[in-house]
């Protein structure tokens, strides 16, 4: 019986930074691109801003580069895809995503933004589906990220790292894509552990303490995202009101419908502001 290879970064005593240079080395071997300039990673609902952003160089399935694995959730393309926008820039679009709680580390939720840095990216964006605790955000409206707070009670940093999160989800990039949409709200981003939603009793919690928007991803990897000199810019699509602010239970298939639905809106959004990077 055939059994899968341990991925490098579950082992305890590997450099995730020599790791991620490898996965650099190989998306550089795969796509003929030496240094990218953007890194991407798609959430749900966002997907077809890769198809908008500019002509597709190559197309990676995530298990060929080192360190990644094919998505556990439906909704992420589990593709690497490198693709040269009209004024010549390099964008790698990140469509396989780990998320926090399917268990395997922080190292490995984060493997995606420090191998983009190592590939010469100095901006990342970072797009999400989540819920919405503000009343007025109806299903499929795009949010700008603003600050998050973190709920997993975790860190992708490790031992003595002090690093300043102040701006972290960079003002001159929100201010930058409010001059393609100057209807664009903002809002707090709370990432619980998941995977269950959210009780209305945690939503009310985020409330209080300052949250608009609730999700299970985007802030560990915000965070090591500053941590190897990346400016930072997140999206949130809202595709569901938060529970207890919502009429009806949650489902990830209402989640999936409201990406879907979104997806023309926000990839064409999403499109345009990456042309403004």
């Amino acid at each position: 019986m055939a059994t899968t290879p341990l991925n490098p970064l579950d082992d305890a005593a590997a450099d995730p930074f020599e790791i991620a240079r490898r996965a650099a080395d190989d998306i550089a071997r795969l796509t003929g691109v030496a240094q990218h300039d953007i890194a991407l990673t798609l959430g749900s609902g966002w997907g077809k801003a890769a198809d908008l952003i500019g002509e597709t160089i190559a197309t990676i399935d995530a298990p060929e580069v080192t360190g990644f694995s094919k998505p556990a959730l439906e909704g992420h393309v589990g593709t690497l895809r490198s693709v040269r926008t009209p004024s010549g820039k390099h964008v790698l679009v990140i469509g396989a995503r780990t998320h926090y709680y399917e268990g395997h580390g922080t190292r490995r939720v984060v493997h995606s933004v420090r191998t983009a840095a190592a590939t010469g990216a100095r901006t990342m964006v970072l797009t999400n589906g989540a819920g919405g605790i503000k009343e007025h955000w109806k299903p499929g409206t795009p949010v700008l990220i603003s600050d998050h707070i973190n709920l997993t009670a975790d860190s992708p940093l490790e031992g003595a790292t002090f690093i300043d999160l102040t701006d972290l989800y960079s003002t001159r990039l929100r201010d930058l894509a409010r001059t393609v949409d100057a209807s664009l709200d903002e809002g707090v981003y709370c990432q619980f552990r998941g995977p269950q939603y959210e009780t209305p009793a945690e939503v009310q919690m985020a409330k209080i303490i300052g949250g608009h928007i609730v999700g299970m991803s985007t802030a560990l990897e915000a965070i090591a995202a500053r941590q190897a000199g990346m400016e930072v810019l997140g999206f949130s699509l809202i595709t569901n009101l938060a529970a207890g602010i919502s009429p009806t239970p949650l489902s990830h298939a209402e989640v999936i419908e409201a990406g879907r639905a979104a997806e023309p809106v926000i990839s064409d959004l999403l499109a345009r502001v990456i042309g403004q990077l």
